[in-house]
């Protein structure tokens, strides 16, 4: 076989010695052999086996601490753990010189250059018959003395010819210092090797035959009771050598485990069938570990063990969503009809609730408050970034490292098989060359198949059923279809100022006083300054970034209640507006407001972000060309069709409008400001149309006045999303007006009372209708134009 040489890695062995063309097991748990076997992985399993000396007992092995000459080994096969470490089968190929022995590049593993070390063939067939001879007499002289000698290894030593092969097969058998065993490798001469090994092998059949000698004198002297006695501690003492000193114990141990795990009969039978190939195998088998590490698994896993039944009261639960959140009337709502299903049902079953909403506004802490409600435990995997099948269904028994799925690892850590089980950010999940894990989860959520999911590591069913699904997304557009439909959405929108300064004072401040030891001490900070820390230190639709900057101002309260107790003082601290700038530094977000005066061609447009709402300033201008549309301010393609189709409805009609220009003869150019930040939508398209007509008909658009929908080619005004965000920026902003869509009108319902009732709501259905209510124009239903052909007289008839 060709091997390698060049720059290898290597890997140190305490007292061991691997000679060439011997099969040896070693066990590796020291960080630099792990990253030498690894690095092994992927130059083709070559690695270099060298013995550390003697006088080195450091657990981190350097240069100076191993010898110059090791062997080159295949790494047959690798088992266990970092934690325990690992069992690997190292075969010896050749001896290899080794220098320039240093860590590699990145510090983790010790590697040197190797180059073969090649036997000196200095005998000639008659020494070299009779030094094979002597090995051979002398290795039966020893098997002789030895009680335990196995006769694989006499007929093996009895068929071989090759002298230099027997010398290495019989050093590597022979029980001497590993010193020794270092200096027989190192002997290129196989003439001085033979010799060095024939004075070690008398040595020590020498005194094999004392201790036999010694042995059986004191056979005599004891009786048999002292002889069994002597017996167990000799069989004790070699288990202990061989790792199996407990084995017994533990085994029976693992086996009382199965049997009370209440396994289902199915789960049973193959589990009784594994037991007995894994009792029949001894503890050396490859297989044997794998084995035992999937039966600790399931015995491990909660198979009938349940979370005692809670009896469900809703005002309960009700009170514990209200104490641990604010407002989300609707979403509670909709949990606590979830909860009357599972009182009235008595079983999980049912819809599975989708939380959607952007970070930070409670999704994770409402599923928390259905298991407290539930008296369940909770258990919380989070999806984000997982592109594998086995990460859902977990890993083939076949591959090194394999493990069960997180749905079943989470049931192994929590103990139970009917906790509230949180899918987290269920939309950030990606697909993979080894699967979609969206795939997977299509049978966790099905109520008709999760009684008998299959988990590839376990390979037999385990029931999901009473488990209480919840998933989490931010939206909905990385959720397959066939995913989604087994969920039933529940949005949550952002919260307002005013819910924010609620949250604050009834949550996030009670909360980190305590988190700081601050309970005890006079804090007062006052509404001022929380709502400038909220609408000018943050911009999130969430409260997480708020609970920073809170935490941030307590912090600060922090060292001035340490100060005033080392002077003795007792005060009120205090936080007002002014302080602010000093704790948290320069403010950072400015809400867009409204401009003092609008020239024609400019229109305040309303926009939606997962951080909220925003107003949206559009900005028309026009100019001698070609006529042309130019757009600018980083849109996406839906706002710059929305732009082409106000256009077009423009030049359809621009005898109604009273245009005094040529559009022919000029070009447009639109503008949405703040140009690092990409917007799109179709929202904007009565914003775009007013900006337009405002500009071609010299008429200014009121500055309070805001606006957002979508328009056709048809002249329609279209319903839009965001209405809650949008109209709360508007009033944010200081808008007096605003105009909607009319089939959004349902939407207002949603918008909190303070806010309507210092706002003008306008519906508006027709393009018509919203340049009459802006600008003031009276203007008849557009409708599309056609352009017939003389050819064509029945589509004349047909459009009259």
């Amino acid at each position: 076989m060709n091997h390698p040489q060049g720059r290898l890695p290597i890997i140190a062995l305490k007292n061991t010695v691997i000679f060439p063309g011997l099969t040896q097991v070693v066990k590796v748990g020291r960080e630099r052999s792990i990253h030498a076997l690894e690095e092994a992985q992927q130059n083709g399993f070559w690695i270099v086996a060298v013995q550390q000396r003697a006088n080195s007992e450091s657990k981190i092995v350097e240069a100076g601490d191993v010898y110059n000459v090791g062997t080159l080994c295949r790494v047959d096969s690798v088992r266990g753990n970092a934690e325990s470490g690992f069992h690997v089968v190292l075969r010896g190929m050749t001896r290899m010189q080794l220098g320039d022995i240093k860590l590699d590049s990145t510090n983790k593993y010790l590697a040197a250059d190797a180059t073969d070390l090649t036997d000196l063939s200095d005998v000639n067939d008659g020494t070299a018959q009779t030094l094979l001879e002597s090995l051979k007499t002398m290795s039966a002289q020893i098997l002789a003395l030895i009680p335990t000698k196995t006769d694989q290894i006499e007929e093996l030593i009895k068929g071989v010819e090759d002298l230099s092969f027997l010398t290495h097969l019989c050093a590597g058998h022979l029980d001497v210092p590993a010193g020794e065993k270092q200096t027989l490798l190192e002997l290129l001469s196989v003439r001085e090797r033979s010799l060095k090994l024939l004075t070690l092998m008398k040595e020590f059949k020498e005194a094999l035959e004392l201790q036999n000698e010694i042995r059986s004198k004191l056979h005599q002297k004891i009786g048999q009771s002292q002889r069994e006695s002597i017996l167990r501690e000799q069989m004790k003492t070699i288990k202990d050598e061989l790792g199996e000193g407990d084995n017994e114990a533990q085994l029976d141990k693992l086996r009382k485990k199965l049997d009370d795990a209440g396994l289902p009969p199915e789960v049973k039978e193959v589990v009784d069938q594994e037991w007995r190939r894994f009792s029949d195998m001894g503890p050396q088998s490859p297989e044997s570990h794998m084995i035992r590490n999937y039966l600790e698994t399931v015995a491990a896993l909660p198979w009938s063990k349940s979370a005692p039944d809670k009896e469900i009261h809703l005002q309960e639960a009700e009170d514990i969503l209200n104490e641990d959140h604010y407002g989300l009337d609707k979403i509670k709502k909709r949990i606590l009809q979830q909860l009357a299903v599972l009182k009235l049902k008595k079983e999980s079953k049912g819809t599975i609730l989708l939380l959607v909403g952007p970070p930070g506004v409670g999704k994770t802490s409402l599923a928390q408050s259905v298991a407290k409600a539930l008296g369940r435990k909770f258990v919380r995997a989070s999806l984000g970034g997982i592109r594998d099948e086995s990460d859902i269904r977990g890993h083939r028994r076949t591959y090194i490292g394999s493990m069960p799925g997180r749905i079943i690892q989470s049931l192994k850590r929590v103990q139970e098989n009917n906790p509230v089980f949180l899918l987290d950010e269920i939309d950030k999940m990606g697909r993979g060359f080894h699967g979609d894990p969206s795939a997977a989860l299509l049978e966790v959520l099905d109520p008709e198949q999760n009684n008998t999911f299959v988990d590839h590591y376990l390979d037999v069913p385990f029931d999901l059923s009473k488990i209480v699904f919840l998933a989490t997304a931010n939206s909905l557009e990385g959720i397959p279809a066939p995913l989604l439909d087994r969920m039933e959405m529940i949005e949550l929108t952002g919260y307002t100022s005013a819910e924010k300064l609620n949250i604050a004072r009834r949550h996030l401040l009670p909360k980190q006083i305590k988190e700081l030891g601050l309970e005890d001490y006079k804090i007062q900070i006052s509404d001022e300054a929380l709502l400038r820390v909220i609408t000018h230190y943050t911009r999130e639709a969430g409260v997480r970034d708020l609970q920073r900057k809170i935490t941030t101002l307590l912090r600060s309260i922090s060292e001035k209640v340490v100060r005033n107790e080392e002077k003795g003082l007792d005060e009120v601290i205090r936080i007002e507006l002014k302080s602010l700038e000093e704790i948290l530094g320069a403010e950072r977000y400015f809400p867009e407001m409204a401009l003092g005066l609008h020239p024609p061609g400019v229109v305040t447009g309303l926009a939606w972000s997962p951080v909220g709402g925003d107003l949206l300033f559009i900005e028309s201008t026009a100019m001698s060309g070609k006529g042309e549309l130019m757009i600018t301010g980083q849109l996406g393609d839906v706002m710059r069709e929305s732009a082409q189709i106000a256009l077009s409805l423009i030049r359809s009609h621009l005898p109604d409008l009273s245009v005094p220009i040529d559009l022919k003869k000029y070009d447009l150019h639109i503008h949405v400001p703040a140009g690092a930040t990409p917007k799109d939508g179709p929202s904007a398209g009565v914003s775009i149309l007013t900006s337009m007509v405002s500009l071609l008909t010299k008429r200014a658009v009121s500055p309070t006045l805001a606006m957002t929908g979508e328009v056709t080619l048809r002249g329609a005004v279209m319903p839009v999303g965001g209405i809650k965000e949008k109209v709360i920026a508007a009033h944010r902003g200081g808008m007096t007006d605003v105009i909607l869509p009319e089939r959004n009108r349902s939407d207002l319902k949603d918008i909190p009372a303070e806010v309507l009732a210092q706002l003008k709501i306008h519906f508006v259905s027709r393009v018509e209708e919203l340049l009459n209510l802006v600008l003031g124009l009276e203007l008849k239903q557009w409708e599309p134009q056609l352009l017939v052909e003389a050819a064509a007289p029945q589509l004349v008839q047909d459009a009259q």
